[in-house]
């Protein structure tokens, strides 16, 4: 076993934060040695987050979020759970000082500024980085994130969308042209904050969609459809909000090309060896009820043979295999350590 490793999150009083918190304290190979937040600073993470109160290694407080007071802890890998926009300056600077770094923002997941430029409404902060950055989906990418020392861990949506999509696209399944989504999500995707929209009142008993027609998840989306498909890839993607906390559903239209029992084999030989990919199989509906607090994502598929069109359906939870739970998977990969570690629980 690998000694344990010194970790730093920057940005930790989020509901992401948390649950990079309630991993890493329980990971066995980690211990927390600093946690930012300008507006918790000064605070016990007790304090913040009482569920903590009594777990060993909780005696943290949290601070300002200095890059030299944060190096200054023995910090060697360091997670930002910040906003997009506001992670590249931590993550150049960290960088600078030794530290590897998982970035769980949009900041470095496209391989373009301009794109960037288009869908953030702002210039990238640190293009220069780019072409350094390792997109984080373990199944497709680990080679490169063993080795990498910045990490860009996908976005919640994308998460659900890629993995069902990315072997039939690489297989020639399904037409390219004829790909559209429509995703469900709980409220804390929406971040932990003050905003009228959704608040209980608001949410309860309700189901809206946002984002249209453009959402920002469609830049990551599309470039990752397009490397797999080795041409461009536009879809359609509609996500909503639902009562709910936490838990993303997923389900793709596409058009089949070909056979429809060449749909579950591509998924089980892409995925015969991916520890948090559960293929549900043919003609299953996944519940998100079943991978809502763990690193899972579960995947089902269906034949519409009066349309011709395939239906791909998948669950995750946001907070853990779409943010907190991938992005300590990534950190195993690049600790030389099992994808597994602290995060099989259930």
């Amino acid at each position: 076993m690998s000694e344990v490793t010194k970790i730093a999150i920057i940005g930790a009083s989020g509901y992401t934060g948390l649950e990079l918190l309630r991993l890493l304290f329980c990971h066995p190979q980690t211990k927390v040695v600093a946690i930012t937040s300008r507006a918790n600073a000064g605070k016990a993470v007790t304090e913040v987050f009482p569920r903590f109160e009594g777990h060993p290694g909780t005696s943290l407080q949290f601070i300002e979020p200095d890059m030299d007071a944060v190096a200054a802890t023995g910090a060697t890998v360091a997670f930002l759970a910040l906003p997009h926009g506001a992670a590249a300056p931590f993550a150049k600077a960290l960088l600078e000082k030794g530290l590897k770094i998982v970035d769980l923002s949009a900041d470095f997941r496209l391989d373009d500024a301009e794109v960037y430029a288009d869908f953030y409404d702002h210039p990238h902060p640190a293009p220069e980085l780019l072409d350094e950055a390792v997109f984080g989906l373990p199944e497709v990418y680990a080679d490169e994130i063993k080795s990498a020392r910045l990490i860009a861990s996908p976005g919640c949506y994308p998460t659900s969308i890629m993995l069902p999509l990315i072997p039939l696209v690489r297989a020639g399944l399904i037409e390219l042209d004829s790909i559209t989504v429509s995703s469900m999500s709980g409220v804390s995707g929406a971040g932990r904050k003050a905003d009228l929209s959704l608040i209980f009142a608001e949410v309860n008993e309700s189901v809206r969609s946002y984002g249209l027609p453009r959402h920002r998840h469609l830049s990551e989306i599309e470039q990752e459809l397009s490397k797999a498909a080795g041409e461009p890839v536009t879809i359609s993607f509609v996500p909503h909000l639902i009562p709910v906390t936490a838990g993303i559903c997923t389900t793709t239209f596409a058009k089949l090309n070909g056979d429809f029992s060449k749909v579950g084999q591509a998924l089980e030989a892409t995925y015969a060896d991916a520890p948090f990919v559960r293929l549900r199989g043919e003609g299953v509906s996944p519940d998100t009820k079943n991978v809502t607090g763990t690193n899972y994502v579960d995947i089902g598929w269906h034949h519409d043979a009066r349309t011709g069109r395939l239906i791909l359906q998948s669950t995750e939870d946001n907070l853990g295999k779409g943010a907190a739970g991938q992005a300590v998977q990534n950190y195993n990969l690049i600790s030389g350590i099992s994808q597994t570690v602290g995060l099989q629980n259930l």
